[in-house]
């Protein structure tokens, strides 16, 4: 994955932080979408869907 990232991007790194804002890492896509709610992030990548704020 990361290669073939780089060879889009050219980017060799790929990052993949949790976001656990003021509480525990999330377990959950409802857990993540109520935390991306909760904090100040502009988008979210939740498996194969990007949610991104209006």
């Amino acid at each position: 994955m990361i290669e073939h990232f780089h060879q889009l991007t050219g980017v060799p790194v790929v990052l993949n932080t949790p976001f656990n804002d003021r509480e525990p890492i999330v377990e959950t896509p409802v857990h993540a979408l109520a935390t991306f709610q909760a904090c100040d992030l502009d988008a979210a990548c939740i498996g194969e869907y990007l949610v991104e704020r209006s």
